[in-house]
């Protein structure tokens, strides 16, 4: 791979595969919304164009030059209500059919979608490729859908096509609302974040590890498979927040069990990355506490 095309850049795993590509001397055309506040994340490089097509624009994307792996992460309504708003989940699927076709207007000979494990639903095993997938919720139903028409899409235009299931991922340039992100902030200002009893088992992934096996699977992920992204590893999610207090306030202060479960809580959250790894190569690095240890220095 010499040169990529992301979507979705802003985020952790966005910017992390920014670094990544560009260390391996990858060009990449990275496409923003113009008026994205987080567009000042966006790592700058000699080999990382910028381009402002939002995702209602990818239809009308018009070819400058050709690139070899499209990698489509960008998605609204990932958060909140907004994942139950049906009718904004169906534009995301139709935004991910027009990344398909901007990615052959541009070259690409792979498409790489990122999935989530909202596809699956409440599962009590580990997450395979070839799990059965129930998903509870519009932002599930989409991404499924998605992953499948996207599939279909890219095979007839002649593209080899990869679907990427993302479990939890966190780093910098994480969004404010996630667990991690709003726990540091709040520990740091001297406050008591609360949580469920976090007895839910818990797969984290650094953005680093994430994006090094996005940037493996560019290169050696195989044509039609789903992968699951995780660590491979779970544990209780209030082990997690204990290390999370101790790297950002050690003399602070948590409040488990102050927030009830949701009503379709997920209480077992792990990745078979075995696909991942016979097919890559890949193996995750880094440990959850140097992770937020990171996070912490960078903020």
């Amino acid at each position: 791979m010499k040169s990529a095309v992301i979507t979705g850049a802003t985020g952790a795993i966005g910017t992390a595969l920014i670094n990544e590509l560009v260390s391996k001397g990858v060009r990449v055309l990275v496409l923003a919304r113009e008026d994205s506040p987080r567009n000042s994340r966006i790592p700058r490089s000699p080999i990382a164009e910028v381009k402002y097509c939002s995702l209602a624009d990818l239809h009308s994307l018009k070819a400058e030059g050709e690139y070899d792996v499209f990698y489509h992460l960008a998605w609204s309504g990932t958060f909140g209500s907004a994942r139950n708003d049906m009718y904004l989940q169906n534009k995301n699927v139709e935004y991910a059919l027009d990344a398909v076709s901007a990615a052959k207007r541009l070259g690409c000979k792979v498409f790489i979608g990122a999935g989530s494990q909202a596809e699956y639903g409440r599962v009590e095993g580990m997450l395979k490729p070839d799990t059965p997938a129930f998903p509870e919720n519009g932002y599930g139903y989409a991404k499924l859908c998605a992953g499948q028409m996207t599939r279909d899409l890219a095979h007839q235009l002649g593209l080899r096509h990869i679907w990427v299931r993302i479990l939890s991922v966190y780093g910098p340039n994480d969004g404010d609302e996630t667990m991690i992100m709003s726990a540091v902030r709040t520990l740091k200002n001297g406050g008591s974040p609360e949580f469920t009893k976090g007895e839910q088992q818990w797969d984290y992934l650094y953005s680093s590890d994430a994006a090094e096996a996005l940037a493996l699977l560019g290169e050696k992920g195989r044509d039609g498979k789903v992968y699951v992204l995780g660590s491979g590893k779970a544990r209780p999610l209030a082990e997690y927040i204990e290390d999370i207090r101790i790297a950002a306030a050690p003399d602070g202060t948590v409040r488990l069990g102050a927030v009830p479960y949701a009503e379709k809580q997920v209480m077992f959250l792990c990745a078979d990355i075995s696909e991942l790894r016979n097919d890559t190569g890949w193996e995750p690095r880094v440990e959850f506490k140097d992770g937020i240890a990171k996070i912490i220095s960078e903020n």
